[in-house]
């Protein structure tokens, strides 16, 4: 699957809400889509200026909502749908932050402690939309197809 437009990521991270995800060795499930807010959020708070990193952690549930299964397999799959429209750098941080055991850059290094911090924050990330005009420019910067709505 290739994601082609923004309006069709937006409706796919839509989809999220509601979906529980477990964080891992026995910690309590949390809601997929408020765990991506949180991420973004605290990314954008750590790293302003780096709109790429912060839409990574954003989309952190698109790979288990399509592909359940291998995270392994899931994060490569995520990485291929975004790839066109969002460029190869958000493409290659989800692929690098849903696998573990690879080594770790700065930005790997921020984008899984974000996500970590993100399951036992409580604050208010905002809503999905806040994300739109991010994600616009930078479907706008690096789509290859040129679909930005």
């Amino acid at each position: 699957m290739e994601l082609r437009t923004v309006e069709e990521l937006m409706d796919l991270l839509y989809a999220c809400r509601g979906v529980r995800e477990a964080p891992g060795r026995g910690g309590t499930p949390v809601d997929a889509h408020q765990h991506a807010l949180r991420t973004a959020a605290l990314l954008r708070r750590g790293r302003p200026a780096d709109k790429e990193l912060q839409v990574a952690g954003l989309l952190r549930p698109v790979g288990r909502l399509l592909w359940p299964g291998e995270p392994a397999e899931r994060a490569d799959r995520a990485a291929d749908a975004v790839r066109d429209l969002l460029g190869e750098r958000v493409a290659g941080l989800v692929r690098r932050h849903l696998r573990g055991g690879l080594p770790a850059d700065d930005d790997l290094l921020a984008l899984r402690a974000a996500d970590e911090e993100a399951l036992t924050a409580c604050f208010d990330a905002g809503v999905l939309e806040d994300w739109r005009t991010v994600l616009e420019l930078l479907a706008a910067r690096d789509s290859r197809l040129g679909a930005v709505d």
